[in-house]
């Protein structure tokens, strides 16, 4: 075989190889808050999502396992976060994401939930060689959903594309995070107000956010540890109570809304440890204007991990960690999906914090029908701190169920 030859076969075997990356989805890198990574490639044509979802479903070992973290860097020690700069991409770190719910209201009292959510996920460390315009290390991946409370509806999307030829990207300044025409922008030279745009078939977004409290650092200066290993970590911040205002457009009809956002912003080259199986994350906002994050990691026993953590973030914008052992998660009932036939956990009471919050989805139906599958939905929550009545809403995030049934090793 001559080397002409040698360059052809090893130029087949790369696009095949290419071509069995595009019918996967790498699920999950951690997270928290969180969230949820893939890897997906789209390699032929000039498309920039797939025409129709791709259902792949890994176990994280299994996802991550053809990207080696090796040659990635690692979140080691408390960083201090600079703004804008931690807003843009960090490609030296093997997944990222940025994370946004909402709860949003018309004029009328109608309600509608949403989440918009792009990840990044490196294929290999460094730069790629740049022999075509198409070359790239990076692909992203978007999540789109609204929940339609008062027609009892929830309709949920996912796009894949290369991060190259402008399909999908992300940049600091002006901060700009985008997935063909999904996007998060700033407006003006300033982070906020930040647009958010999404749409597909008959449902769109389009929502200004400002910035509200300060943001907050989780975990350790902004270090969230997810195990006991060097480098089981990622940076996390958010951003908990942003003022939101915009426009819903569903099945013919325009509204104008206006509510509030959460935002969770994280970057790691860990995954889940072959001990945890999921994670159940709550995000809460409440009337007297405290906002409550807590993650729960799961065991494979069903238990909570010592790493499971949160935080109470007050009025004025301080946050105020909370340990595994601060907040005690209960599952108050059950809903089995009719299309994965997953079980998820239905309603929830949190106590901790002085607070016995309860919560209760505001569809049963909010299970993410894209790739990787999850639950995630609006909550309305009601409780008490002594005998003080509490009020609220919020987003829950249900991730690591069904696994086992659908075949997942670990």
């Amino acid at each position: 075989m001559n080397e002409r030859e040698r360059r052809e076969r090893a130029t087949a075997q790369t696009w095949a190889w290419v071509r069995w990356a595009a019918a996967r989805i790498a699920l999950l890198t951690l997270v928290l808050g969180l969230g949820i990574v893939a890897l997906v490639m789209v390699t032929e044509g000039p498309r920039w999502y797939p025409a129709s979802p791709v259902r792949a479903r890994l176990s994280v070992a299994e996802a991550l396992g053809g990207v080696p973290a090796t040659g990635f860097a690692r979140a080691l020690t408390p960083q201090p976060f600079t703004f804008p700069r931690d807003h843009g991409p960090h490609p030296d770190f093997r997944t990222e994401w940025w994370y946004w719910t909402g709860n949003l209201l018309a004029p009328s009292g109608r309600h509608f939930g949403f989440q918009l959510t792009f990840f990044r996920a490196a294929l290999a460390p460094g730069a790629p060689r740049r022999e075509s315009d198409w070359a790239t290390s990076q692909v992203y991946l978007a999540h789109f959903a609204l929940t339609d409370t008062r027609s009892e509806r929830f309709r949920s999307w996912s796009r894949t594309s290369r991060g190259a030829l402008g399909l999908a990207g992300a940049t600091a300044e002006p901060f700009r995070v985008w997935l063909g025409d999904w996007e998060a922008r700033s407006e003006g030279a300033a982070t906020f107000p930040l647009r958010l745009h999404a749409g597909d078939e008959d449902v769109s977004v389009d929502l200004w956010l400002d910035g509200g409290k300060p943001p907050v650092a989780q975990g350790d200066a902004g270090l969230s540890r997810k195990g006991p290993e060097p480098g089981n970590a990622s940076y996390y911040y958010s951003f908990t109570r942003m003022p939101a205002r915009g426009v819903v457009r569903v099945r013919g009809e325009r509204l104008d809304v206006e509510g509030l956002a959460w935002m969770d912003r994280e970057w790691s080259t860990s995954a889940l440890g072959k001990d945890l199986a999921g994670w159940d994350w709550f995000a809460l906002q409440l009337e007297d204007g405290r906002d409550l994050m807590f993650y729960q990691l799961r065991r494979q026993d069903g238990g909570a991990a010592e790493w499971s953590a949160g935080v109470l973030v007050d009025a004025k914008g301080t946050a105020h960690p909370l340990g595994a052992r601060d907040v005690r998660v209960e599952s108050r009932g059950t809903w089995r999906s009719p299309r994965s036939n997953v079980a998820y956990p239905a309603g929830w009471r949190l106590t901790g914090a002085g607070l016995t919050l309860e919560l209760e989805p505001r569809l049963a139906d909010q299970e993410m029908d894209v790739s990787p599958r999850y639950w995630e939905g609006a909550v309305k929550v009601r409780g008490f701190e002594g005998s003080r009545p509490v009020l609220g809403s919020g987003y829950v995030e249900l991730v690591g169920y069904g696994e086992r049934r659908l075949g997942a090793k670990r």
